[in-house]
Parts: C-alpha cells; structure tokens; sequence
C-alpha cells in the first residue's frame, strides 16, 4: 500500500515539475527527496 502511495507522489511531483508548477512554488526539493528515499532501494535490487 505505501508503495503505491509512494508512486502516486512520485508521478505527481514529476508532473508538477514538467508543467512548472514545483518551480512556481519554491519546491523542486521535493524532487531531491524522493530520490534519496528511492537510492536504498535500488542498491538491495
């Protein structure tokens, strides 16, 4: 479940990047994190 919620805010976030909006806001920071918590994951793959 958390998971899919994670996705969810990620394609969200990728979104609001593309169309502008993460940079209108001050929060293309939000684009770092997700990343950082995405690196655990890929190494244990």
């Amino acid at each position: 479940m958390y998971l899919g919620l994670f996705y969810i805010v990620a394609i969200a976030c990728i979104i609001f990047y593309y169309t502008g909006h993460l940079k209108r806001w001050r929060a293309e920071w939000v684009l770092i994190v997700l990343a950082v918590a995405v690196f655990p994951a890929v190494l244990f793959l």
